[in-house]
């Protein structure tokens, strides 16, 4: 057995997915046995648009894990044209 270094980059062995059979399947498919490693995903650079919709979430306080009322409250009030033109790429 290979002893695996695990470096910055990189994430711990992960099992492969097990098969499975559906109920109303006549075999079951997928599945490998094993393990894998898996590089972690880098960051990428944002484009123009996608820095200016970043900008104008921050402008409204919409983050990750905002209740849906007060998104829909955000998005109807805060996310205006005005409010678009007015963030900076």
């Amino acid at each position: 057995m290979a002893l695996i270094s695990i470096s910055a980059g990189y994430s711990d062995p992960k099992r492969r997915p097990k098969a499975y059979k559906a109920s109303d399947a006549a075999y079951s498919v997928g599945g490998n046995n094993g393990y894998y490693i898996a590089a972690l995903p880098r960051p990428y650079p944002k484009n123009a648009p996608q820095r200016k919709i970043s900008a104008l979430a921050d402008l409204c306080k919409i983050t990750k894990g905002i209740k849906k009322a007060a998104l829909q409250l955000a998005m109807k009030s805060c996310v205006t044209r005005e409010n678009y033109k007015k963030v900076s790429a």
